[in-house]
This record gives C-alpha cells, structure tokens and sequence, in this order.
C-alpha cells in the first residue's frame, strides 16, 4: 500500500471513530433540548464547514479526535437569556449523564453494527471435514477417521472448523459426543477432550483439544539413524513428492500409493529436499529435487519406506540463547517424551509444554544413536508483532518444520482443504455480532485495568503512528480486516472515555452523578482545578505515546 493510500485509510479509520463518538453527544444533546453551536470533526482551525440551524458543522486541520459545543457547558460561558434554559449545565442531573455517556456508549454500539456488516452474506469458509487425525489423542481413540465430516458436538451444531475449535472452548477432560458422517452415514462418537492452557497478554484460557486438523498433512520424513531409508538416502526433513509416476500431495495419498507397492519392490522415490542458508543474520529455505530408490518394507505409511517416520518431533532450528540450546538439543535431533511421556506429535508437545508453563521438566531426545536427556524449563523471550509492538511469550527453543506448525508446504497440501460457502443472514450475523463484540470489549478491558496495576507495559499503548499503521495493514488486508480493526478500535475509545479523569467523558458523568446524590454541584474551584489535573495528564500521555511511536519506528 502507498504512503498515500495509507495516509486515506487513516483519515478515513479516525474520522468514523471520531465521528460516531460525537455523534452521540450531538444526538442525544439535541433529544434533551440542549441548544448545540458546534460540531467539529478534528480540532483547530477549520478546513470546511456550514452552518444549518444553530449549529455549525465543520471539519478542522488536527485529525486527532473532535467535539460538540454545548451553551453553557462551562461554569464561565456566557449564554444569552432565551437560551439560559437550554445550556448544558442547566440541565438536570439525569439528562447530562445522558449527554456523556451517550460519546462511549455510540462507541461501543458501533462494532455490534460493524462486525453485523462483516458477518452479514455469503463467504467461504473451511469446513468440519477431518483432514488429519493424530495418533492415540482422543478422536483417534474414540474412532474418528479423516474424511469424517462433523455435524454437531454437545448436541450443538457446527457449520466451519472455527465452529468445531469454538465448540471445546472450557470443553475437556469429560465425555463429549460428537456427530459425524461417514460414507453417508451419522455416528455418533464419545471423545473426552485433553486440556490444553493459552495464555496470551490479558489471561489464560483453557480449552479442550482432540487432536484433529483440516488439513491433511504434508508427507515430511524423519529418517532414525541406522535404518534402512538412511542407506537408502532419505534424510529428516525430506518431503515426498512422487513415488513412481504417482503425485503425492499428503499423508493419505502417500497410505494410498505405498499400499499398493508389493513388499521387496526398488520404489523410485522423488522427493523436496530443504537445506537452510544463513544470509544476513536470517535463515532461508534452499530446496532442490533429489531421486532415491527405497526399497519397500513392511508396515504402512512412512514405515513402508525402510523404517522411516513423521518428521514432524524432528528438531527443524534451535533458537539461540534459549534453554534448548544450553541443553545441547541440535537441528535433527528427535525429540522422545517430557516427563516420561512419550510424544506422538509436535501439536501434542506444543500442547504438553503450554500446560507446564515454566515448570520444569525432564526432557528425553535422540541424537543420531545416542539418548539423551536433561533438566529443562521453559523461559520468557520477547517477540516482536507486525506492530512493533515487544511482548514475552514462553518459550524452549526448539522449532518443527513449518509445514508442521500451520505454514505453507512447498505443494500446496492446503490446496486439498474441504471449503463450504456458508450463508448467513441477517439475524444470525445480528446474534453473532452480539456475542463477538461482548468478548472483545471483556479483553479489551482486562487489558485497561492491567495497565494501571503495571500488569501490562505502558509501552504496549500506541498513538498515531501506531493507529496509522493499524488503519494501512488492516485496508491492506481487505474491507472486513479493516471494519474489524475499526471495531476494536471504537471500543477502546469508548471504554478510555468512561474512565474518571478530568476532561474525558467519565469524570463529567461521575459529576453528574455525584450532583444528582449529593443535590448540590462539585465546587467551581474544585471542577477548574481537576480540569487543570486533567490536561496535564493527557498532555503527559500524549509525550508518553508518541514517545512508544517513535521506539516502534526505530526498531
């Protein structure tokens, strides 16, 4: 995107924010008879405006919010005898904290109509057909096949595989039963999720997993030292490609083609072989085309290739400074249990390590022959986001493939991804939306309050700078990436704005209401020296933002 076409989609991004904010002050000012003289979109001089009534609409140079001008909204306004009865401060208590509350309250009706729109029609979406089922987790244990489709779970019917992952939020360690097709017929099937622990900036969640993907996975070798695919030059990390005059697109078509190679038969093999590069201080990919001949051994799958396995406990990269390395875990090794648990699967080690957290735990890996094992604990790493934005995350050091970590295989096995069009109307995008807007607005606000007890890092909070590069990645990204960004944005305005601090929204409807149980207002001595607090406050968190811009630009 442009710098121009960045600088519209910002415009655009904090003018409709800005814009339903006072809209709401301006609405609901009007309904309880308040004379209204300005309606400013920005702030200072004014680029373009008109007056209709006894209003003037305008829009002024400095974007960076607006306001509605009420007679007699300060003690000090001089309002003129015919409209005494009209000022703002002559209102009742009931019908200011009206006025006040109705900027915040506009803010946070907004995304409900925002992610309604976003909702709203057709899309294409993935739907509940198995691609993967991993080994001895819960939905290969309760019979769940690839190909199965997913009709319901609970007794609640699921349409996509966000629905299906939706479904075992604080869903586990109990029976649940599921329906499935299976070759045009309903089954029903009991799986007792496992626990799985997320844990983001604002708080842990706990959900069911039962070890299932959309995507079938792509066929990436591990080749144990000393077997027969080694002398026959597979080497860990290859990934299938052809065997034969036959396409090998995934794990199911490589059951396919190999069970139908007699036992004893030389199979010509063609395979992506991925070497990694240092340039620059990053890693890249280098794959080239290699040809072997294995001959076919007893067992399926992977086993049918002279004893070869999934790749995916095969060590890909090591991070540096973090406590695999100081193990001595190296690229290749394979990792074999945690706490004496054997490993099946990267998802079910990902799985077992979010649940430990910074526990420690006695890891067990093989290097070429040789067993090892250490003491190890995961440790705190900062990241960086695609807004600069530094956070820490758990972390031991050790990465899969990525094809084995939800990125891009070399052939596309996602292209293979069973993809409905689901159509929603207007009432279910309505509920929908009901039930979306809710969650964000709960996080959002964890996220407000931890960074007054120091929970979250002041440096995590952005201004323009951050807001324009929000508004130009999420335009980038598409219209429903950049209503969604809106959203969530409103409700942070909204939410900011019902805090209690001199000059926002919340501090004028804690005067109301104190006015309206006290019977008498705040002292004019006391409003004009919280106001004077309140400025210099947001004069002091303006220097602190921009100052969080420009470290987020630097980095």
């Amino acid at each position: 995107m442009s710098s121009l076409q960045g600088l519209i989609a910002f415009a655009v991004f904090l003018g409709v924010l800005v814009t339903v904010h006072e809209l709401g002050h301006f609405l609901v000012a009007k309904a309880c008879g308040v004379k209204v003289l300005k309606f400013s979109i920005g702030f200072g001089p004014r680029i373009f405006g008109f007056t209709r009534g006894e209003t003037e609409y305008r829009v002024a140079w400095i974007p960076l919010g607006g306001y509605v001008k009420m007679a007699g909204e300060q003690p000090h306004d001089e309002v003129s005898p015919e409209d005494a009865k009209r000022s703002f401060l002559a209102q009742p208590p009931w019908k200011r904290a009206a006025i006040v509350v109705a900027g915040p309250a506009f803010n946070l009706i907004f995304p409900v109509i925002a992610y309604f729109f976003v909702l709203l029609g057709s899309s294409e979406v993935v739907s509940t057909r198995i691609g993967y089922v991993e080994p001895e987790k819960p939905a290969a244990l309760a019979g769940m096949k690839p190909g199965d489709r997913v009709r319901s779970i609970d007794g609640v019917e699921v349409k996509s595989f966000n629905d299906l992952r939706d479904a075992f939020n604080g869903v586990f360690e109990r029976p649940v039963p599921i329906v499935v097709d299976r070759d045009g017929k309903a089954l029903t099937l009991s799986v007792t999720p496992l626990k799985q622990v997320d844990k983001d900036m604002v708080e842990k969640t706990e959900r069911g997993i039962i070890g299932i993907l959309a995507e079938p996975r792509a066929p990436v070798v591990g080749v144990p030292a000393g077997s027969a695919a080694e002398t026959a030059g597979l080497r860990t990390f290859d990934r299938i490609a052809k065997i034969g005059d036959k396409l090998v697109r995934d794990e199911l078509e490589l059951n396919e083609v190999v069970a139908a190679v007699p036992v004893g038969t030389e199979m010509d093999v063609r395979v992506l072989r991925t070497d990694l590069a240092e340039s620059g201080g990053a890693k890249l990919v280098v794959p080239q085309v290699a040809q072997v001949k294995v001959t076919r051994t007893e067992g399926e799958g992977f086993a049918a290739l002279g004893g070869a396995e999934l790749g995916d406990l095969y060590v890909w990269t090591v991070n540096p400074d973090t406590p695999a390395e100081r193990a001595g875990i190296k690229r290749g090794d394979r990792v074999v249990s945690i706490d004496g648990k054997a490993l099946r699967s990267y998802q079910f080690m990902d799985v077992t390590l979010r649940n430990l957290d910074v526990k420690p735990f006695t890891m067990v890996w093989k290097s070429g022959t040789e067993e090892k094992r250490a003491e190890l604990a995961q440790a705190h790493i900062k990241v960086t986001d695609e807004l600069k934005n530094e956070y820490e995350v758990l972390d031991l050091g050790v990465q899969a493939r990525p094809v084995f970590t939800g990125r891009s295989d070399l052939l596309a096995a996602g292209a293979r991804v069973d993809r409905v069009t689901l159509h929603v109307g207007p009432k279910d995008a309505l509920l929908a939306s009901m039930k979306v807007v809710p969650a964000i607005t709960r996080k959002i606000a964890i996220v407000i309050g931890k960074l007054f007890t120091g929970d979250v890092a002041f440096s995590t909070v952005g201004g323009p700078v951050t807001l324009y590069m929000v508004a130009s990645k999420s335009a980038e990204a598409g219209l429903d990436s950049y209503m969604q960004s809106m959203a969530i944005l409103s409700i942070n305005l909204g939410l900011m704005n019902l805090l209690p601090i001199p000059v926002l929204d919340g501090f004028a409807l804690l005067a109301a209401i104190w006015e309206g149980i006290r019977r008498r207002p705040i002292p004019i001595r006391a409003r004009e020296y919280a106001n004077m607090v309140g400025l210099a406050m947001l004069a002091l968190l303006m220097v602190m933002v921009l100052k969080n811009d420009i470290t987020r630009l630097l980095r």
